[in-house]
C-alpha cells in the first residue's frame, strides 16, 4: 500500500485528488494539508510515501515546503503539481529535492503512474521531458567563469570524484535523456547492467533519483544544454 499526503490551498482540488486515489487499492490518503507549514508538520507526523505538493500556497509555498521535507533526510518523496509543463517553478521545485512534476490538468492515469513511480524511486518525469525543462531554464543553473577556450569543460565538482569512467559517461548520456535501453543498446551493455549503473551512480552522488541525476549532470557541466542525445532532438 503506497500512502499520499495532499497539500494543495484549494478544498475542492485535494477532494479531487482523494477521491482518485481512494479508487485505487492500492493508494491510500493519509492526510491533507492546506499550505506548507501544515505540509511540513504532517510529512513528520505521518511520514507518507508520497506528498503530492502544489506550489502556490499562501504563507509556506511548496518549494520551500519540499526543501525542508527533503533535508530531513525522511524517505518521504515529494511530486510536485503545477499549472503549466515547463513552469519555472516546477523547475525550482525539482532543485530543491521533488522527485518530478505533473501538471494538473493531466489525466488521472498519469498522475495515478507518477505516484506509484516516485513511491518506488522513479522518476516520474521522463528523461528527455525532464531535460527540456532545464533546457528552458539554464540560465538559473549555478555557473563558474568559464574558460572561454573550453566552453564545455565540466566544473570539477566532489560528486563525481567517486565514479568510475564508465559510470561518468552514463551519467553524462542520463542527463542527455537516454533511457536505460538506449544506454545499452548504444554502449553495448545488458540492461541489468546499466540498471547497476546507475544505481550505483545515484548511490555514489547522493541523488535521490534519476531525475537529480539529470539535474547533477547539468550543475556539474557534463552536459550543456545546447546538446542533444541521440534520437531525442525531435522530441
Amino acid at each position: 500500500m503506497t500512502t499520499v499526503l495532499i497539500a494543495d490551498d484549494q478544498p475542492l482540488q485535494r477532494f479531487g485528488f482523494r477521491m482518485l486515489l481512494e479508487s485505487q487499492d492500492d493508494l491510500t490518503v493519509l492526510g491533507e494539508a492546506a499550505n506548507g507549514a501544515e505540509a511540513i508538520r504532517m510529512t513528520a507526523e505521518l511520514h507518507p510515501d508520497v506528498v503530492l505538493m502544489d506550489v502556490r500556497m499562501p504563507g509556506l509555498d511548496g518549494i520551500e515546503a519540499t526543501r525542508r521535507i527533503v533535508a530531513t533526510g525522511d524517505r518521504t518523496r515529494v511530486l510536485i503539481l503545477t499549472t503549466f509543463d515547463l513552469d519555472e517553478y516546477a523547475y525550482a521545485g525539482l532543485r530543491a529535492g521533488a522527485s518530478g512534476f505533473l501538471v494538473k490538468d493531466a489525466q488521472p492515469e498519469e498522475l495515478l503512474s507518477g505516484i506509484r513511480s516516485v513511491a518506488t524511486g522513479d522518476a516520474v518525469v521522463a528523461p528527455s521531458l525532464t531535460r527540456r525543462l532545464l533546457d528552458a531554464y539554464a540560465h538559473h543553473l549555478p555557473t563558474a567563469a568559464p574558460d572561454p577556450a573550453m566552453p564545455t569543460a565540466p566544473v570539477p565538482d566532489p560528486r563525481l570524484t567517486a565514479l568510475t569512467d564508465r559510470e561518468r559517461e552514463i551519467l553524462t548520456v542520463i542527463g542527455r535523456g537516454w533511457t536505460n535501453t538506449e544506454i545499452a543498446t548504444r554502449l553495448h551493455l545488458a540492461e541489468s547492467t546499466v540498471k547497476t549503473h546507475v544505481s550505483r551512480i545515484l548511490a555514489k552522488t547522493g541523488s535521490r533519483d534519476r531525475v537529480q541525476a539529470v539535474i547533477l549532470a547539468y550543475d556539474t557541466r557534463l552536459v550543456e544544454p545546447s546538446q542533444n542525445g541521440p534520437g531525442h532532438e525531435q522530441r
